[in-house]
């Protein structure tokens, strides 16, 4: 599935966007799907299960920052979480797959909520770094709608601790206690259908979305079959067999000599990122949205 230079670029980068991987109608049946779910929002006051909603939402007006593993909440997900094209191109970097979960993130037009700098890795830490997201772009994804930046060959570098200032876990790195270039950041860009692939160790973040266009991005989570969670998996080793798409399952546990920071104490706001997230102290993104919105 993957040509040379395309795995050439993972490696050296630790992320690839991949284009027209998802066709046309599948594509809009993800759409149809996913306004159904926003429509239905308006019936929710307050966060669950299923959403994560933004803080301006009302029943009036619904708005929703993400929905929460879609893939146990419909088959059109499901069968996206699935996708042949996606396991082929994470077979060819790894020789066998799992999956883990998935969210839906929503960057509604001119308020979609930003992500501040992060690692996935800091959230679920394994024996070894096999792990990738992958984000299917429901929409045309260009600079101004909020894409996800990424922060090239930081996959190779250390992990950033992730907690805010009372000590316990915020799911983001604060900037100014870090030594990263963030300048270096490049934007994930691609036409509806493409798909991006980044490594569990990259930082990456994305902006608040200040143009008139959606930017939906259905993230799916997988590792190698031989890459255990540190902190357990609670389903039992029959549900997580269940989670296998190619290879072989396996009681041995690939240990690498990979860094790992705990995410514990565990996040004083539990939901979502987004919730962790409201610990974090200094907002790399939100200062700049008011800088914006003071231009």
């Amino acid at each position: 599935m993957l040509n040379d230079a395309q795995r050439a670029a993972y490696d050296r980068d630790g992320f690839i966007v991949v284009p027209e991987v998802f066709s046309p109608a599948e594509i809009d049946e993800l759409r149809r799907v996913t306004d159904e779910f926003v429509r239905n929002a308006a019936s929710v006051a307050a966060n669950d299960e299923i959403y994560d909603l933004e803080d301006s939402h009302s029943a009036g007006e619904p708005r929703v920052r993400r929905l929460k593993a879609p893939h146990l909440h419909h088959p059109a997900y499901l069968r996206a979480s699935r996708n042949a094209k996606v396991v082929a191109i994470l077979k060819d970097l790894w020789g066998s797959v799992r999956f883990d979960t998935g969210k839906l993130n929503m960057k509604s037009a001119g308020h979609g909520a930003p992500v501040e700098w992060h690692q996935d890795w800091a959230f679920y830490p394994h024996t070894n770094d096999d792990l990738a997201a992958v984000g299917i772009m429901l929409d045309d994804v260009d600079s101004e709608n909020g894409p996800m930046l990424v922060v090239p060959g930081s996959h190779k570098g250390p992990i950033w601790d992730h907690h805010g200032p009372n000590g316990r876990f915020c799911g983001a790195i604060d900037p100014a206690r870090c030594d990263i270039d963030l300048s270096r950041a490049a934007p994930c860009l691609g036409k509806a259908g493409s798909v991006t692939v980044h490594h569990v160790r990259a930082v990456h973040g994305s902006a608040t979305n200040f143009s008139g266009r959606e930017r939906r991005f259905l993230l799916f989570q997988y590792r190698a079959a031989d890459a255990w969670p540190l902190l357990g998996f609670s389903g039992g080793i029959e549900k997580f067999d269940e989670l296998l798409l190619a290879g072989e399952p396996t009681l041995e546990p690939r240990l690498a000599p990979v860094p790992v920071r705990l995410p514990l104490p565990p996040a004083e706001h539990q939901g979502s990122i987004y919730e962790n997230q409201r610990a974090s102290g200094r907002r790399y993104f939100a200062a700049a949205d008011r800088a914006v919105a003071a231009e």
